[in-house]
């Protein structure tokens, strides 16, 4: 990893002065694979294919990252772009609703553009279609007219090189998967990654921490960069308004305390949901729009927010019959706990081993 410019640092600090928190986040990604802390295995095979692309003085493969969110896809997708000196257009699959869309997307590419389509698993049919077109044979058919009086213009595309990004790859049909040359799968970090992300982070922010500081961070950042860098510009608020400004251990837990962040990374939403499904339902089973309602929020909230980090921490369990709560979740909660609750666990296991 290159050490931090002083010119990085002073484009952060500026955008941070002028409380522009996307340019803020867009100045803590890092630009170049180099400096990419983690992700070994997806940063070395990506590597060789955009260095293969390079010597073959062409554009490098499709490529398809998945994950969940704030990992890094968005990330990579620029740096793909900025490893082939090409300039990168940014859409989303929510954003094409017709084969019309991207059309007009595909006709404004130039030759070796990188286009990122984040969330490419929520476009539309239509449009899912003419792109297998465009990014097999690098043409789309655009229909003029409507019934048996219609009629098919081709339209040559350069030669592009699509980023696809999805927190959800079973949603895409095999026929879109196939067509990428490339497939990465992006992990959840570990502590020691994140600690270094956040001193990293730290360093273009100029803010002060320590060793233990950063650990603290990392360790409740539930294994996702997007959160470690939120957390620290968190902390780094409370240690300018009520300490001195260095960010030691006993600070950040405080300041995250003071946050509703626990030693464990769950926060607000999670401990409520931890809470309604032992304290009201017994630990469960309870089912998803019910648990929404007792939280007093949506559905998706508690399906898309909460839920993959409380499965992936072993404190709730999906099962045919609804949502369990672990012995692990009354125990985080200091609730004793049932014979029930155990035999509930057990459950899970014979149903989902």
């Amino acid at each position: 990893m290159r050490p931090v410019s002083y010119d990085d640092a002073r484009t952060l600090v500026d955008a941070d002065a002028a409380g522009d928190e996307r340019a803020v986040e867009a100045a803590l990604r890092p630009g170049t694979l180099d400096e990419v802390i983690g992700q070994e295995r997806v940063r070395e095979q990506l590597g060789l294919v955009l260095e293969a692309a390079r010597r073959r003085d062409r554009a490098p493969d499709h490529v398809l990252l998945s994950g969940p969110p704030g990992l890094g896809k968005t990330t990579m997708a620029m740096i793909i772009a900025a490893e082939m000196q090409a300039p990168l257009r940014v859409t989303s699959g929510p954003a094409i609703q017709h084969a019309g869309d991207l059309a007009a997307i595909l006709s404004g590419l130039s030759e070796r553009d990188v286009l990122f389509l984040d969330e490419i698993h929520r476009m539309s049919r239509p449009a899912e279609e003419m792109l297998y077109m465009a990014m097999e044979d690098f043409r789309v058919d655009v229909i003029v007219g409507k019934g048996p009086g219609a009629t098919a213009i081709p339209l040559e595309i350069p030669p592009f090189t699509l980023v696809g990004a999805t927190t959800r790859s079973g949603l895409l049909p095999g026929p879109l998967r196939d067509r990428f040359g490339y497939t990465g799968h992006l992990e959840f970090y570990e502590k020691a990654e994140l600690q270094e992300i956040v001193t990293r982070s730290a360093r273009l922010l100029q803010v002060p921490v320590d060793v233990d500081g950063a650990a603290e961070i990392a360790s409740r950042s539930r294994g996702t960069p997007r959160i470690a860098n939120r957390l620290l510009r968190r902390v780094r608020d409370f240690a300018q308004v009520r300490a001195d400004g260095v960010v030691t251990q006993p600070l950040a837990h405080t300041a995250l305390a003071l946050f509703e962040v626990d030693e464990l990374g769950l926060d607000r939403l999670d401990i409520a949901v931890l809470d309604a499904l032992c304290r009201r339902f017994g630990g469960g089973p309870v089912g998803l729009s019910t648990l929404a309602v007792a939280v007093g929020e949506e559905r998706e909230t508690v399906e898309e927010v909460a839920e993959p980090f409380l499965v992936r921490a072993g404190y709730l369990a999906r099962t045919p019959r609804g949502r369990v709560a672990t012995p692990a979740a009354w125990e985080h909660l200091g609730l004793p706990v049932p014979e029930r609750a155990h035999f509930g666990a057990q459950q899970v296991s014979l149903f989902e081993g």
